[in-house]
C-alpha cells in the first residue's frame, strides 16, 4: 500500500501563459503563478491536518521550488525546509524547449505528425518520451516511504495518474493538468483540493 501523495503542480509561468513547451528550461512564475501557488497553500492549510507527518519534496527547477516555498509558508512551515529530487524534473522537449506546438506545426511537421501518432513513445531531438519520464518518476514512486507533498510539473502529474489510475498513457499525455488545485491521492482515490 503506497502513502499518500498529494501533488501541487507548479504555478503560471510565461510560458505556460504563452503555451511554450518549458520541459526542463528554467522559466521563473509569473504573479499570476504565485497567486496560485498561494492558494493552493491555503486550500492544504484547510484540508491537511497532519502535516507532521509529511515529506515535502519538489523538482529542483526554479518554478517548483519558488511553488513550493509559497505553499509551505501558507502552510505555516519553514519555506526553505523540504528536500529536491531530479526525478521529479519536466519531461524533457529537447530542441522544441520554447517554441509553442502551433509553430512547430509549422517549422517541423513531420516531427510533429510522428508525436501525434504517438504522444507516450514519442521523442523530440535531444529530449525525453512521456515513457521514459514514467520510469523515472516511478522510481521516484516507489520509493515514496511516508505521506509525502510534491510539487513538480504537469508531465510529472500525468504519469503519476497513468501509474495510479491506469489512465490510458496518450490520454492521459493530452490532459490539462491544472495549476490552481492540488491533488490528494490516498487509497486508490483522487481529491481535488
Amino acid at each position: 500500500m503506497q502513502p499518500t501523495l498529494v501533488f501541487v503542480r507548479h504555478g503560471e509561468t510565461s510560458w505556460n501563459a504563452e503555451g511554450r513547451l518549458q520541459g526542463q528550461r528554467d522559466i521563473p512564475l509569473n504573479d499570476k503563478g504565485r497567486g496560485q501557488a498561494l492558494r493552493n497553500g491555503r486550500a492544504l492549510a484547510d484540508s491537511l491536518a497532519e502535516l507532521a507527518e509529511f515529506d515535502f519534496v519538489a523538482s529542483p527547477l526554479g518554478r517548483a521550488r519558488e511553488t513550493m516555498e509559497i505553499v509551505r509558508e501558507a502552510l505555516g512551515l519553514d519555506p526553505a525546509a523540504y528536500r529536491l529530487d531530479d526525478r521529479l524534473k519536466e519531461v524533457a522537449f529537447g530542441e522544441w524547449e520554447g517554441s509553442t506546438l502551433a509553430e512547430l506545426k509549422v517549422s517541423d511537421p513531420k516531427r510533429i505528425e510522428a508525436r501525434d501518432a504517438d504522444l507516450w513513445r514519442f521523442k523530440p531531438d535531444k529530449g525525453e518520451s512521456y515513457q521514459g519520464l514514467s520510469e523515472r518518476v516511478g522510481h521516484w514512486f516507489e520509493s515514496l516511504e511516508r505521506p509525502t507533498l510534491a510539487v513538480a510539473h504537469g508531465g510529472v502529474g500525468r504519469v503519476l495518474r497513468v501509474r495510479l489510475f491506469g489512465v490510458d498513457p496518450n490520454e492521459a499525455v493530452g490532459w490539462t493538468f491544472p495549476q490552481d488545485k492540488a491533488f490528494r491521492w490516498q487509497s486508490g482515490a483522487e481529491t481535488l483540493i
